[in-house]
């Protein structure tokens, strides 16, 4: 058995006959990595699978370990009329401090002008002035005067380091994943959508990568997902055409009142609603977990962060790298005990996608059974502790060298997209998702079937 899906079982209302019975895991590791990240990466793409099947009673789940590791070296493998895309921007990454290091993430060009502008940069400096302005200066003054504008970057730690600290204490208060049923909200009866008629309908309002792949998962397994973004915010092109396979794509502007209306009305004919901005982000537009339970109750509610809503970093932006980085697995993926190094893939966004999605599609079953308002929840934070915690090996690991039998080409407006096929497939299942490359931002702000 799987150590991290041994782990997930009993959060899914599941048990390892079930799994034993219902799951088809290939062996082998194909992450090479100083970590477990193959048992990581399986363990959360197999949990996934399992609560599809129970929720839509399907018969058994497919996982190929060669095809995991394919998906999630997603940026690494993607190509767009046959040149790779880039993955991190020029300001994105490691930078030697005056003692030590630090890691940062612009991707994004307001998280790069807010690098800089903590840094006391012009805005169209580049990296060599970056590398010379973090020299200068020590590790956590970087970390300080960039957090403090709004920007990202973090110092590596080690994990002596980041397991004494106060933010660490607040990750293991939280559960890997938590499916938990609101005590709190006034009675709901069971919501069988397949009595009703229509598909499951969900509503995200995620970015980047864990939020966007949990989605994707739901739509592979025949969920309405409609993402919502806010037009000042547009979304990188390369992860739109990643992630947002499958899914529909729209604009809501949430400073316009009518716009924030749309929205609730939305919600009030959705079944979930995942969201993967910072805890408290959205509560002024009444999309935290107590007002949709207020408002919304029938509506399951999913989030993710990274480094949980609790403790001195829980307000705190943060991606897979600076999760890496901050946690001490950047210096435990070094070469040479000094330079830090990344894991193979960004396995946090992707196994927190994967499990956040397992939880959704158990709280969708618990709705259906039981009736209830139901709350899911998951954080990259927690994901590297079970990471480096974990006593499971994943053995001798080589990267998959011949991607092609785990690809498939797409023609779509922005060009032929290559990229990987589902992580999963159910018994008679798609192999491929329902469509790649569907402009984004191009869709209405309403659910594909009706009432």
């Amino acid at each position: 058995m799987n150590p991290l899906l041994r782990d997930v079982l009993p959060v899914l209302g599941l048990d390892e006959a079930y799994a034993a019975e219902h799951l088809d895991l290939a062996g082998g590791s194909f992450l090479p990595s100083a970590l477990p990240v193959g048992t990581l990466a399986a363990g959360s793409v197999a949990a996934a699978g399992l609560a599809g099947l129970a929720l839509t009673g399907a018969r058994r789940v497919h996982v190929d370990p060669r095809q995991v590791a394919t998906s999630f070296r997603a940026d690494q493998v993607q190509r767009v009329d046959g040149s790779p895309v880039e993955g991190f921007a020029p300001l994105s990454g490691f930078f030697a401090a005056s003692d030590g290091w630090v890691r940062t993430h612009a991707n994004y060009p307001h998280h790069r002008d807010r690098l800089l502008r903590a840094l006391d940069l012009p805005a169209d400096a580049g990296r060599p002035e970056v590398v010379a302005a973090v020299a200068e200066r020590p590790a956590q003054e970087i970390e300080d005067v960039v957090t403090a504008d709004h920007g990202i970057a973090v110092r590596v730690r080690t994990l002596a380091e980041w397991m004494a600290g106060e933010q660490a204490r607040a990750v293991d208060a939280h559960d890997l994943l938590a499916v938990e049923r609101d005590p709190a909200a006034g009675p709901v009866a069971p919501v069988d959508v397949a009595a009703l008629g229509r598909r499951v309908r969900v509503l995200d309002l995620t970015r980047v990568l864990a939020g966007p792949v949990a989605t994707r998962t739901l739509a592979l397994l025949g969920c309405d997902v409609l993402r919502v973004d806010s037009p000042h915010l547009p979304e990188l092109e390369a992860l739109h055409l990643d992630t947002d396979s499958g899914k529909r794509s729209t604009l809501v502007d949430l400073h316009v009142e009518h716009a924030r209306d749309r929205l609730h009305e939305l919600l009030a004919r959705a079944d979930v609603l995942v969201i993967g901005y910072r805890p408290g982000a959205l509560a002024a537009y009444h999309l935290d977990a107590a007002s949709v339970a207020e408002r919304h109750p029938h509506v399951v509610h999913a989030s993710l962060s990274a480094w949980t809503p609790d403790g001195p970093w829980g307000g705190r932006r943060g991606f897979d790298s600076i999760v890496q980085a901050a946690t001490g697995i950047s210096l435990l993926e070094s070469a040479d005990g000094v330079v830090p190094a990344a894991m193979p893939a960004q396995a946090l966004d992707h196994a927190t996608g994967y499990l956040l999605a397992a939880g959704v599609l158990t709280a969708l079953r618990a709705r259906a059974e039981q009736g209830g308002t139901w709350r899911v929840s998951a954080h990259l934070a927690r994901t590297a502790h079970w990471l480096l915690r974990t006593d499971a090996l994943d053995g001798p690991a080589a990267p998959v060298e011949d991607t092609g039998p785990w690809t498939v080409d797409t023609p779509t407006e922005a060009g032929v997209v290559t990229g990987p096929r589902p992580a999963f497939r159910i018994d008679d299942g798609p192999t491929e998702f329902a469509w790649v490359g569907r402009r984004w931002g191009s869709d209405e702000a309403e659910w594909a079937d009706p009432d």
